[in-house]
């Protein structure tokens, strides 16, 4: 027997401006009933994963223990830029010279994620576990 994944859960105080904020970096729309000051928020990813936001009284007081790494479709140096002029923050620069390495960067509640290489970078990221990625 197994288990699959339904949703990656988003703990934030203000479900909609972080679940905006993902929408941004994915390329997906939160669910149409979604509306400022909901306790939650969804956004549904292909093959129906949902990213969820669920609103938490606590903010944010240590590092992840679990993180998202995006693999971008654009180089992964123009995501980077692209991330932090919609409200992304640097929290760890970690490229190399070489083209190797990634940025982990922090939504606008400070939950962290990290931006991979992508196919049009060189080297380029084939695939998991290239790049190493503890945000």
């Amino acid at each position: 027997m197994t288990s699959l994944i339904q949703n990656v859960v988003i703990d934030c105080a203000d479900t909609y401006k972080v679940g905006t904020f993902w929408a941004q970096v994915v390329g997906y729309p939160l669910a149409d009933d979604d509306e400022p000051g909901d306790p939650e928020a969804v956004i549904v990813l292909p093959g129906g994963i949902g990213l969820y936001f669920a609103q938490v009284p606590e903010g944010k007081s240590v590092k992840n223990r679990l993180h998202l790494c995006l693999k971008p479709d654009n180089p992964r140096d123009d995501e980077v830029q692209r991330l932090l002029g919609i409200g992304a923050t640097m929290v760890d620069d970690r490229r190399k010279p070489d083209g190797r390495g990634w940025a982990v960067l922090a939504d606008p509640e400070g939950n962290e994620f990290c931006v991979l290489r992508g196919e049009h970078d060189s080297p380029p990221n084939h695939g998991w576990p290239t790049d190493p990625t503890p945000a």
